[in-house]
């Protein structure tokens, strides 16, 4: 076991962890840090405890210091030539011609180096651009192109639900979204009904997607046969949710039919798989390998 604390660097991001030393350092405390980029500022956002070895990754750095008035003032200050620093590539960029949207501008703790996050369709040549950032700032420059998850999660935005966008405001960390979890919940595989503000498909898709596994292998599909307390039928639809089936029955007058919850009912023969159909709206018709694109 090791003692750790977990840093962020960013309002929203990954969590990162650190040795505390000997230091008695509490949640919500700001702490200097050494990282591959140099000295960080950062805030500790879960407080000294233990995990297994296996679980990190060796060898742990230390926190340096609790951070002094100093360090917040000089974090603060550094803020601000962030903003300038983004007018000042913006305007470079446009002189510069580039198709080339500039995203967000970051500056290391120590100050030697200055990154610049942006987005593009393709590759781009900004190595002159590099060189009027580097006159002017007079250390290192670093161009570091992004994708659009990485972008909505930068810049903050009102999802379809109405709210702040989950990777804006909890999500340290981006989960692999599939097409088939949008399926196996019975949602319309209308793009624009399934995909957030980054065009890509919306992260709340795996926030229930174990429940809906867990049902599809507890429900029995449609088609089955089953016994019920009105006589022998077949499933003719599912209500995932509510646990819920209803069942075609035979009848002296023909058929009918009857919702039953599934404990009260008996599978005699089971096809096929509980997963609910997909959902279109009229004159709809999607291929499912053109929603590839909005994976990621």
């Amino acid at each position: 076991m090791a003692q750790i604390v977990g840093v962020r660097f960013k309002r929203v991001g990954k969590i990162y962890y650190f040795s505390p030393d000997d230091l008695n350092i509490n949640k919500d405390d700001h702490v200097i840090v050494e990282t591959a980029r140099g000295i960080e500022f950062g805030t500790a956002v879960v407080g000294i405890r233990e995990i297994p070895d296996n679980e990190l990754i060796q060898p742990l750095k230390k926190v340096l210091r609790i951070a002094t008035q100093e360090d917040i003032d000089k974090y603060n200050e550094n803020v601000q030539k962030e903003k300038e620093a983004f007018d000042i590539c913006s305007e470079k960029i446009t002189k510069h011609k580039l198709q080339m949207k500039l995203v967000d501008v970051e500056y290391t703790f120590d100050n030697n180096k200055i990154l610049f996050y942006f987005t593009a369709e393709g590759r781009v040549d900004f190595r002159e651009l590099v060189k009027d950032l580097a006159s002017i700032f007079r250390t290192r420059i670093e161009l570091r192109q992004i994708g659009v998850r990485d972008e909505a999660k930068m810049t903050g935005s009102i999802g379809i639900c109405g709210r702040m966008l989950c990777c804006n405001s909890f999500l340290g960390e981006f989960q692999p979204v599939s097409i088939k979890m949008a399926k196996e919940q019975g949602l319309s595989l209308n793009p624009s009904k399934i995909s957030g503000a980054c065009g890509r498909l919306m992260c709340c898709l795996k926030y229930e997607h174990e429940a809906y596994e867990y049902l599809i292998d507890k429900m029995p599909s449609v088609g089955s046969v089953v016994s019920t307390p009105m006589g022998d039928g077949e499933i003719i639809s599912i209500e995932l949710i509510k646990e819920r089936v209803k069942v075609k029955l035979e009848t002296k007058d023909g058929t009918d039919t009857e919702t039953f919850d599934v404990d009260d009912i008996k599978v005699l023969r089971k096809t096929g798989s509980a997963k609910p159909q997909t959902l279109l709206t009229d004159d709809e018709e999607v291929d499912i390998n053109e929603l590839k694109h909005l994976e990621d």
